[in-house]
């Protein structure tokens, strides 16, 4: 019987794209392109998604590789201000955890973040005030599709898998909890009327 919903964050609870905060602050395109790539598509990136190195470290390696003071100052700027223009609401997804929790499901949060959302998660994420757990990545030191992602998750709120189901954007992710035995949903296409059909029949 499933007793808990957990829920991704980037393009399940929120929209998630990099490329807004660069469009904010940087003018020419190519130079856009090139910060969004060294800061949001890089290694360090996803090292801060698992918690192995800080903010400070991470921009010290991207902006070794970039060329003119510009370019490393408009990093620098993005890198600080990315989780106040690259994240909004995916509309009805607040009303429907909302019917969730009404219905007595236990609400939970999973997803690959870095510890700068620890600062900021109450300020994005819809009905934040219905959840009854939030865990990223960045504290346990892996990340989704790892199996030790789930079985910490589990671990941290005294859940059993069997009784949870995932809601995420990402196939690969949803293969990953069910090799724990959580079973899912691949919320790929961004339809909450079909996630919500999806979950009625459980």
């Amino acid at each position: 019987m499933i007793k808990n919903i957990v829920f991704d964050m980037g393009n399940v609870m929120v929209r998630y794209d990099s490329m807004r905060v660069c469009s904010h602050f940087i003018s020419q395109e190519e130079e856009r392109r090139e910060v969004n790539t060294a800061v949001f598509i890089s290694p360090e990136w996803i090292m801060m998604d698992m918690g192995l190195i800080s903010e400070e470290e991470a921009f010290k390696r991207i902006q070794s590789r970039l060329l003119s003071e510009h370019t490393k100052k408009m990093a620098k700027i993005c890198l600080e201000h990315w989780h106040e223009y690259c994240m909004e609401e995916v509309q009805g997804m607040g009303d429907f955890v909302k019917e969730l929790k009404g219905r007595g499901y236990g609400i939970y949060l999973c997803s690959n973040a870095n510890m700068r959302m620890l600062d900021c998660y109450r300020q994005v994420i819809p009905a934040i005030e219905c959840f009854d757990g939030v865990l990223f990545s960045a504290e346990v030191k892996c990340m989704k599709p790892q199996k030790e992602l789930y079985e910490k998750f589990y671990k941290r709120f005294g859940l059993k898998a069997e009784e949870c189901f995932f809601v995420d954007d990402l196939l690969l992710n949803i293969q990953g909890a069910e090799a724990t035995g959580m079973k899912g949903y691949c919320f790929e296409d961004g339809n909450v009327e079909r996630l919500r059909r999806a979950v009625e029949k459980l």
